[in-house]
């Protein structure tokens, strides 16, 4: 039996008279690719930012490789192995993409200050390291030869890999993706669904995701849940997600269960 990697226990968060998410029971199993899917204002970024730290939950549990995460703040989450990239791009844009790729790396380096004032040995080492690393990961995600190029100068695809490439660098076992092909044009999208099925055969990795695009999460996911203003209205496979009528009557509609 695959065991949960992240799980949600009545999970809610309110925002003054508002329930932004309602209660929510959730299980992502480890090495599984699991998709988040429902209408605008359904509550889907406000559960990944409390997955992440970033939103402290009113009420309810979140347990990450069997430790409770819950109120803890978003570097501790980050260092317990989970990474995101969100939905508008967040990437330091005046610096360089391999300096952008650095900076993920800050929370498993070892040296210290006092190390890195005096250039001790070990710092420039590490260093080293971390550029081959960070390398690495670019041509992994796709931008080969564009280390040296400015965040804000990447085409937009370009930009969205970045962001992946930057979350790979602090070694994540759960990586989250909020909307990673919003604006992307079709070649680019199919080109990042394969991508995304790749980070799992190539790194062991365990994926969630947002997604708008219907072809994406059909084609990717192993499982999907359905949120429809906060509340989770169905979970299954993405089969049982497409034939399931009151995902149909709150979000698909006919048109995008035709295309499976």
């Amino acid at each position: 039996m695959v065991e949960a990697l992240l799980q949600t226990h009545s999970l809610r968060k309110e925002f003054g008279g508002l329930v932004a998410v309602d209660d929510v029971d959730f299980v992502v199993p480890e090495g599984s690719i699991v998709s988040l899917i429902g209408p605008n204002g359904a509550g889907k970024t406000t559960f990944f930012n409390m997955l992440t730290g970033v939103y402290k939950p009113t009420a309810g549990a979140v347990v990450f490789a069997g430790e409770d995460m819950t109120g803890k703040p978003p570097h501790a989450y980050t260092q317990r192995g989970i990474g995101r990239t969100f939905q508008n791009i967040r990437l330091f844009q005046n610096m360089t993409a391999l300096e952008n790729v650095l900076v993920g790396m800050h929370t498993r380096l070892k040296g210290n200050l006092f190390e890195a004032i005096l250039r001790t040995p070990r710092v420039k080492h590490e260093e080293v390291d971390a550029r081959a690393r960070a390398r690495e990961l670019l041509e992994y995600s796709g931008l080969r030869r564009k280390d040296s190029v400015i965040g804000r100068n990447l085409s937009y695809g370009d930009q969205r890999r970045l962001e992946v490439a930057r979350a790979l660098a602090t070694e994540p076992k759960l990586l989250l993706l909020d909307e990673p092909t919003a604006g992307m044009n079709p070649q680019e999208t199919a080109e990042f669904t394969d991508f995304v099925a790749r980070l799992r055969a190539d790194r062991d990795l365990t994926v969630l995701l947002i997604e708008h695009d219907m072809r994406v999460v059909m084609g990717v996911s192993d499982r999907v849940t359905v949120l429809d203003y906060g509340e989770k209205i169905a979970e299954g496979t993405p089969s049982e997600i497409q034939k399931n009528d009151r995902v149909i009557e709150a979000y698909l509609g006919s048109a995008a269960v035709s295309t499976s």
